[in-house]
């Protein structure tokens, strides 16, 4: 029998889903190794029996909580899709103030019909199995997960940081053009895509696992930049962790 295969949303914009349906022809190939039993995005279907559950959003309720530990009982796997399920997200802005005053700030007079807590990634509440980071994730890494998961083979993640990428595309260094970016300390696997649009890179794909915390600060000693000056930009989608290391 295929895998049966579920998604669940919890508090983010659901982009990592859809990234997921943007296959071309190698959704094909995802039907074909498994069945989809639960899918919001694509069937109104419901199954409380699969074998491997995708999580995307961050975690932010009590309800969460209680959701996420029934899913994980259930299910044999457990991946954690894109930047809020992995790192909690631009989700986790909101744990450098109180929740009282989120809450105000986005219901007004109408906050005290609402509870939060800090955001959390997925992995703080449950174990999780795997791990496809960024907003979103790139979708041949999803693809090649559940190939791995299927076949039962060891799934690989990229442990090199954006700029190896970067430069193999031959592009301009972010710096170089004023701009301030995370490329030095963030894990690769996006073909560097923001920087060779133009952008820079936002840390969407984390901290890579042994970042070279010796070249980084002698590129910020360079452009007269801080270590406060990394803080701010790394927040955005990797706040929990700076919060846990408080």
């Amino acid at each position: 029998m295929k895998p049966r295969v579920a998604f669940f949303d919890f508090t983010g914009c659901e982009g990592c889903q859809l990234e997921t349906l943007n296959f071309n022809l190698e959704v094909v190939d995802l039907i074909n190794a498994v069945d989809i039993v639960e899918f919001r995005e694509i069937s109104s279907d419901h199954s409380d029996n699969y074998d491997i559950a995708f999580i995307e959003g961050s975690i932010t309720t009590d309800r969460d909580i209680a959701r996420l530990q029934d899913i994980r009982n259930k299910a044999k796997v457990l991946v954690a899709l894109g930047a809020c399920a992995c790192t909690g997200g631009v989700n986790s802005l909101k744990n450098f103030y109180s929740m009282e005053e989120n809450l105000k700030v986005v219901y007004g007079e109408s906050a005290k019909y609402y509870k939060t807590i800090p955001t959390r990634p997925a992995h703080a509440v449950v174990p999780v199995e795997f791990f496809l980071h960024g907003c979103p994730p790139n979708r041949n890494e999803i693809i090649r997960l559940i190939k791995c998961v299927v076949a039962g083979k060891k799934f690989e993640q990229c442990q090199n940081p954006v700029c190896v990428e970067c430069k193999l595309a031959e592009n301009v260094c972010a710096f170089e053009r004023g701009e301030f970016c995370l490329g030095p300390v963030t894990r690769g696997g996006c073909n560097a895509v923001c920087i060779t649009a133009g952008r820079k890179c936002w840390g969407c794909r984390s901290l890579v696992d042994e970042p070279n915390i010796n070249s980084q600060k002698d590129l910020l000693a360079k452009y007269g930049l801080t270590v406060n000056d990394v803080l701010k930009q790394f927040r955005l989608f990797n706040g929990t962790l700076e919060v846990a290391k408080q």
